[in-house]
């Protein structure tokens, strides 16, 4: 997984960097078939957004989040991109076990 920080009006300090990588490991640790991800942390007055683009095979997500604070706002990215990749995923799981054969009536 290639990871690229952007930050607009804000220095990425190795504490910020460090506390993303970690919870980017949550993501990944549900699907690793991520093949890069770009996050831009920008600071507007009191607001801190940051979005995420992550790119998988065959799909790209984009997740944005805001709160007052850096870290909360890290926090609520990593949680709504961690139900989206888990609904990418469930989206192309078998339905059916395969040990299991269904069998039709006569």
């Amino acid at each position: 997984m290639n990871l690229q920080l952007t930050g607009h009006h804000i220095e990425i300090t190795a504490a910020i960097r460090e506390y993303v990588v970690a919870k980017l490991a949550r993501v990944n640790r549900h699907f690793d078939h991520v093949i890069d991800v770009n996050v831009i942390m920008t600071v507007e007055k009191l607001d801190q957004k940051i979005e995420a683009n992550v790119h998988l095979s065959g799909k790209d997500i984009h997740v944005r989040a805001n709160h007052g604070d850096m870290y909360a706002a890290i926090d609520g990215l990593i949680d709504k991109l961690d139900r989206q990749i888990l609904k990418h995923k469930e989206r192309f799981q078998p339905r059916h076990p395969e040990g299991i054969k269904r069998i039709r009536p006569a």
